[in-house]
């Protein structure tokens, strides 16, 4: 099984990417975190790999972080989520707003992911729990009250709608927060994080 690949980026797309290893080109599918955070093409990348073998195909699934993996995996062995709908749904949210949305029991905002209807957004609050659990202390969590007051997610917004990649906004915020805690305002937010990126 092919658990790693490093080697030069040489074709990416929010579909899947093409890793040249030693003259082997490798297609690997990615969920949009990890394409966003892709180096430009001829430069070298280093991808965590889920293969996936069937009687008539190997199919490579690449992530950046090791939470985007862990919880890929655990998202196909739910029934009816495959690797595509698994892809969608890391590519719908981050992995701390995943692991809040089914911790809290949040199927309204599990169905805003495409693909994913009422009925598999509760199969996924009900299977996925105790599969996350482990990784509540892995994945950073931005601070529940920011979240509940929306300035996190309108700060977030408001970031990306200006170019910013969302993985790179999102750690900017982060660093805000635990510099801060919760009493940032949400023009501070935005302008703190501005002058991180």
């Amino acid at each position: 099984m092919i658990a790693h690949l490093k080697g030069q980026l040489i074709y990416k797309s929010p579909e899947h990417t093409i890793v040249d290893v030693n003259g082997v080109g490798y297609q690997i599918f990615t969920p949009l975190s990890t394409y966003y955070a892709l180096p430009a093409t001829g430069q070298t990348v280093s991808l965590r790999v889920h293969t996936r073998v069937r009687k008539d195909e190997l199919k490579l699934f690449g992530f950046l972080t090791k939470d985007e993996q862990m919880i890929f995996q655990k998202l196909i062995t739910i029934n009816k989520v495959g690797p595509r709908l698994a892809l969608g749904i890391l590519s719908g949210m981050s992995p701390a707003d995943l692991l809040r949305a089914v911790m809290n029991n949040d199927t309204a905002r599990l169905s805003t992911i495409p693909g994913v209807g009422k009925k598999t957004a509760e199969r996924l609050t009900l299977e996925m729990k105790d599969k996350l659990a482990d990784l509540a202390l892995d994945v950073k969590h931005q601070p529940e009250s920011a979240a509940a007051e929306g300035f996190y997610g309108d700060a977030l917004s408001a970031l990306v709608n200006l170019g910013y990649k969302k993985p790179a906004a999102e750690k900017a915020l982060q660093t805000i927060y635990n510099r801060n805690g919760k009493d940032a305002s949400l023009e501070d937010l935005i302008k703190e994080s501005l002058n991180i990126l």
